[in-house]
């Protein structure tokens, strides 16, 4: 499968995304939920109100993330890739998502749902 390498890009208001590199990208407004991630990586990437709600991480890479007024419901985040995880969340309900056995002790939780 081949994978695409993204860079500086802003999506808008999209419900799929190709299995790739995402690097100092800005996801507005997307509908994620239900969707898979599984394999993709993030890094220097910011999510504003979207909706990733029970969409699968296996193996994704998460590098700098951050996630603003975002809908994260029953999320795994013990599946995702642990190499370099580090995002901050702000705003955002993440009822039912778990970060068993995850570690994640600089991320930040402001004004959010866990």
């Amino acid at each position: 499968m081949e994978q695409v390498f993204v860079q500086d890009k802003i999506f808008d208001k999209i419900d799929v995304l190709a299995v790739g590199e995402y690097d100092n990208c800005t996801f507005n407004n997307c509908d994620f939920a239900n969707n898979d991630l599984s394999h993709c990586i993030f890094v220097d990437c910011i999510f504003d109100a979207c909706d990733v709600s029970l969409t699968k991480l296996n193996k994704t890479a998460f590098r700098d993330v951050q996630f603003k007024n975002c809908k994260m419901l029953g999320l795994r985040f013990d599946t995702c890739n642990e190499f370099g995880l580090s995002f901050s969340f702000d705003n955002c309900q993440l009822n039912h998502s778990s970060f068993y056995k995850t570690t994640i002790s600089k991320t930040n939780f402001k004004n959010s749902q866990l």
